[in-house]
């Protein structure tokens, strides 16, 4: 993803997705919680080298920083001027594929719903493992391309099928008409699946899936999530229902049916062999 430094399409009033991201950045401190909450369930998130790539407006970023030192590396500018430089904090603009940084440069990476929108491949997964430190890991969320909830309603854009299409595609049948302004763009979101995931990563890293935290995490009240309206009705309906607990029994960690096919979005622990 180049470094981009005009002002950006999710700041405009005008854009139809203006509604679904504003609510996503206003939800981004209570996604920040969570991802704090899962990473200390696996090991002590305090005094690390951090790197957040993709960290948007560094809410993220900050929540780590007051226990640990965060490079927070964003290729947007009108995201990254939200940040401020502080003591443990190290706001970069920068591009997420060309990481400009020494081998066993940090002890985490975060990888928060950004990978979906890079050209990622093995030779970027290498560079990753090589920033990290012996056992160091990475903290991975994308959503799921086979999610019978995301085949619905896409979660970047919230029409049916999208979901299952790659990013030639996207731009050929759907961008083409119904999104001409963002036709040129080049971070579309191409959605992986759980086989994608396992082919890209368990050559360098040991892969634990966490579905089950995040499920509880959501039913039990947890916010920052989910901001779609679908998605919200979805867990609203569920509650209502009392299907909440049934949904928390049956939420598991293994790669089978729950996960390929209905978990909208893998929370993964990746730990460096």
């Amino acid at each position: 993803m180049e470094v981009e430094k005009e002002i950006q399409r999710e700041y405009n009033p005008e854009h139809p997705h203006y509604e679904r991201w504003h609510k996503a950045r206003d939800l981004s401190d209570e996604r920040a919680k969570f991802v704090e909450s899962l990473l200390s369930t696996a090991f002590n998130v305090e005094g690390l080298r951090i790197l957040d790539i993709g960290s948007g407006e560094g809410s993220t970023s900050r929540l780590l920083s007051k226990k640990s030192f965060v490079v927070s590396l964003e290729p947007k500018a009108e995201r990254i001027k939200k940040n401020s430089r502080t003591d443990s904090l190290c706001p970069l603009m920068a591009d997420s594929l060309k990481l400009p940084f020494k081998s066993s440069s940090f002890n985490l990476i975060i990888l928060q719903d950004v990978i979906e929108h890079l050209n990622i491949d093995e030779e970027f997964v290498d560079n990753l493992s090589s920033q990290l430190t012996t056992n160091g890991i990475i903290y991975l969320s994308t959503p799921n391309k086979l999610s019978l909830i995301n085949i619905i309603s896409d979660p970047h854009w919230g029409m049916p099928i999208i979901s299952l299409f790659n990013r030639n595609q996207i731009k050929k049948y759907f961008l083409k008409y119904f999104r001409k302004s963002d036709y040129n763009r080049d971070d579309i979101a191409e959605l992986l699946s759980m086989k994608n995931v396992f082919d890209l990563f368990s050559k360098n890293f040991s892969i634990k899936i966490c579905t089950k935290f995040s499920v509880a995490y959501l039913l039990d009240g947890g916010k920052g999530l989910i901001w779609s309206n679908f998605h919200l009705r979805l867990v609203k309906m569920v509650n209502f229902l009392g299907l909440n607990k049934t949904l928390i029994q049956i939420a598991n960690d293994d790669r089978g049916i729950i996960n390929k096919f209905f978990t909208p979005t893998f929370y993964i622990i990746l730990i460096k062999k």
